[in-house]
């Protein structure tokens, strides 16, 4: 999959009344901010993210939020949205998203989505199931009864009220139980026939998804060697400062990667370099499962690089610049520089 001869199984835009959406897919620390920047920059764009967690306010250095620096300028959507007290769904995203895009069109301006996550990327392009909202009452009941009994126990639970869900579901993944549960008890039906029920796609837009795939080994040395360039930014002090600010303690960006370890060595449990090492192995171990859920993605033009390589970037371009070029009835800014 080099430049050159790079497979893709995406689909020619089909119509000319759709309006073009570059999605950018790459595990962490694949170049995928600073590419969707240039392709911003280039096509006429602005960049949208597509990450759950610099949608928090505060948790800057190790979520990875571009500098205003490195944006060049590039204004850059859906991030810092809430505070890390408040709760923030994948359908809570779609709408922002949704409302973001259309603003885009108006403009006439390229956007350019860059992916971290894949449950939020499906949830704009796929559309979610119409599921009840959170009963926090009914969710605490069960995250007691699980600690009482154990989640195994839940994982009994949902077998009898969903048998499909609950072989789709480990025994272990207990936020997943509870909502499932959560689900069927408040729908009155097993969740697999709440999603069933229809999902809204996004319509009017015609994605072309490029994805990066970067070598394994050298992807890993760049995820070590980011967490240390993390530390030396300030991120332990950027720990410090929200827990004097007194952040909740159950807020949800400390569980991020990283956070969490980090709040274990202020706590004694690590030392620093073990707490290093133990967010190097994890984020390393996050990196491979987005690999495995994007190249489950359809219609992906897969480069085997980082999107910071100049010669990456470069074929990157070409291929997003013909596909425009091609279509002369899709409005596009000026292309100076593909």
């Amino acid at each position: 999959m080099s430049p050159g001869n790079a497979t893709s199984t995406a689909a020619p835009f089909t119509s000319t009344d759709l309006a073009p959406l570059v999605v950018i897919l790459g595990p962490t620390a694949s170049g995928k901010s600073p590419l969707g920047v240039l392709v911003a920059e280039r096509l006429g764009g602005e960049v949208v993210t597509c990450d759950s967690t610099q949608v928090y306010r505060h948790f800057n250095i190790g979520t990875a939020k571009s500098t205003a620096e490195e944006r060049r300028g590039i204004a850059h959507h859906l991030i810092d949205l809430v505070e890390p007290e408040e709760l923030f769904t994948a359908g809570d995203y779609r709408r922002r998203a949704v409302e973001v895009l259309q603003g885009l069109r108006r403009r006439e301006r390229l956007p350019v989505l860059t992916v971290g996550t894949g449950l939020y990327l499906r949830a704009l392009l796929e559309g979610l199931a119409d599921a009840p909202a959170r009963s926090e009452g009914l969710r605490a009941r069960l995250g007691e009864r699980a600690e009482k009994y154990g989640s195994a126990y839940l994982h009994r639970v949902l077998q009898r009220l969903d048998p499909a869900a609950a072989a789709r579901i480990a025994p272990r993944d207990l936020p997943k139980l509870i909502r499932a549960i959560e689900v069927c008890l408040l729908a009155g039906q097993p969740i697999t026939e709440v999603h069933r029920a229809g999902r809204p796609k996004l319509e009017g837009y015609a994605p072309l998804k490029v994805g990066l795939a970067p070598p394994r080994a050298a992807l890993y040395q760049r995820i070590d060697r980011r967490v240390e360039t993390m530390l030396e930014h300030g991120w332990l002090e950027e720990l410090r400062a929200l827990l004097a600010r007194c952040t909740p303690a159950t807020a949800k960006p400390f569980e991020f990667i990283g956070y969490r370890e980090l709040r274990a060595h202020l706590a004694g449990e690590f030392s620093l370099p073990e707490a290093v090492r133990a967010i190097q192995q994890a984020t390393r171990h996050y990196a491979k499962r987005q690999l495995t859920w994007f190249r489950k993605e359809p219609g992906v033009h897969w480069f085997e690089g980082f999107g910071d390589d100049p010669e990456i970037a470069g074929a990157i371009l070409r291929y997003l610049g013909g596909h425009f070029a091609s279509r002369p009835a899709t409005r596009m800014p000026s292309r100076e520089g593909v």
